[in-house]
């Protein structure tokens, strides 16, 4: 599919749900987040039919996101569906790691090809801190059962807070290693995070340059990663600023969120209701096409007149 800003889109990022064995604070509210209405929420079928929609339309990469994905009921089937639909070239999940030492061999029968998994401190005191309650053990577990079982290249995704884990960007960058890349992503002011304090953001530009010992590499794909690698060639690292230097020209994405919306822009209100056109391949598509084709040029998130989105991440994806 190409926008109206001739770009192609064939990224799509499938929240199959909104709920979280995790509340992190930047993510989820303390007292945590009301269970929908089963009505309310994507059925597993109706989500296969949106992704076997997109996929015939020319998206070739998938991600499933949550909340924590690991948590829906039935999830092991919609990845084996995904996984033999053709033309799928890149088939991945983001998860939080608590659940992935019980399934990652699962996942990967099923067809899965890789994860990424989001831990922001190798501190287990700092960890249960901001996740309010999360057992970091269990999450390194969960790293070590994916290399185990192929789940290869894991991208590791740190979400850097000024104050709390820059102090640990060493000791990130020394994960990296053959099977798993390290990613650092700069925080955004969407839900939770949105009314935090402007100090606790810090551009990757400035760890760039306070690790100056990276090896810089030449883009080898799409994707809003800047890439470098550590000088004894054994890792790689990668520094998403979607802030401090926006990469919406080479946007290749969307968004379908738990409740069956279409986001064609994270930092974006605009919505387009799919559910009611599941059952109609062809409405399906159409409805689809022309979401992306007035996919916005880019986000106004560095602007004055910028308005906070209104869902949550854990109600978008990651």
């Amino acid at each position: 599919m190409i926008d109206g800003y001739n770009r192609k889109i064939h990224y799509v990022r499938l929240s199959v749900t909104d709920l979280c064995n995790l509340k992190c604070q930047y993510c989820m509210p303390e007292k945590g987040i009301c269970k929908k209405d089963h009505a309310d929420v994507l059925r597993l079928e109706e989500a296969f039919a949106i992704v076997k929609s997109l996929a015939e339309l020319g998206v070739d990469k998938v991600r499933l996101t949550g909340g924590e994905p690991l948590v829906r009921n039935g999830i092991m089937t919609l990845v084996e569906k995904i996984a033999a639909l053709p033309g799928i070239k890149d088939f991945s999940m983001t998860t939080n790691g608590i659940l992935l030492e019980r399934y990652a061999k699962d996942l990967k029968a099923a067809g899965m090809n890789r994860i990424n998994v989001s831990l922001d401190t190798t501190n287990p005191e700092k960890f249960a801190e901001i996740t309010r309650g999360g057992d970091l053990k269990a999450v390194l577990r969960g790293i070590q059962a994916a290399k185990d079982a192929g789940l290869t290249p894991i991208k590791l995704n740190v979400v850097v807070i000024n104050g709390f884990n820059t102090d640990e960007i060493q000791a990130f960058i020394d994960m990296a290693d053959e099977d798993m890349e390290v990613r650092f992503i700069e925080l955004m002011p969407i839900g939770e995070a949105a009314d935090w304090n402007s100090e606790r953001f810090i551009s990757n530009n400035a760890l760039i340059q306070a690790y100056g010992h990276l090896l810089e590499e030449e883009a080898i794909h799409s994707g809003p990663a800047k890439y470098y690698r550590k000088k004894n060639g054994k890792g790689r690292i990668g520094f998403i600023n979607p802030i401090s230097e926006h990469f919406c020209s080479a946007c290749n994405r969307i968004r379908v969120t738990p409740d069956g919306f279409l986001k064609t822009c994270l930092h974006s209100n605009e919505e387009v209701a799919l559910r009611p056109y599941v059952d109609d391949a062809d409405a399906l598509k159409q409805v689809i096409r022309q979401a992306v084709h007035d996919k916005p040029l880019r986000h106004s998130i560095n602007e004055t007149q910028f308005v906070p989105i209104t869902r949550s991440m854990h109600r978008i994806g990651g």
